[in-house]
């Protein structure tokens, strides 16, 4: 058993936070299917804010218009 987890954020993590994640992911999905962690794979993708969008809204705009940074 090979579990292989895919994760896609905005971008504006800490290597740290990233890291933090692989960490807790790697162990949930180790402890949840009984697999050894050196089989569990994981892969962190950042999209720019302006490349992921909702209703034809990106983020980077939708933040704008609520005035969020």
């Amino acid at each position: 058993m090979m579990p292989f987890i895919e994760v896609t954020l905005t971008e504006g993590r800490t290597p740290e936070q990233i890291r933090t994640l692989i960490s807790a992911l790697t162990k949930a999905a180790s402890e949840s299917v009984d697999a050894p962690l050196a089989s569990v794979r994981i892969v962190v993708r950042e999209v720019p804010e302006t490349h992921w969008a909702a209703g034809d809204v990106t983020i980077a705009e939708r933040k704008q218009r609520e005035g969020t940074p």
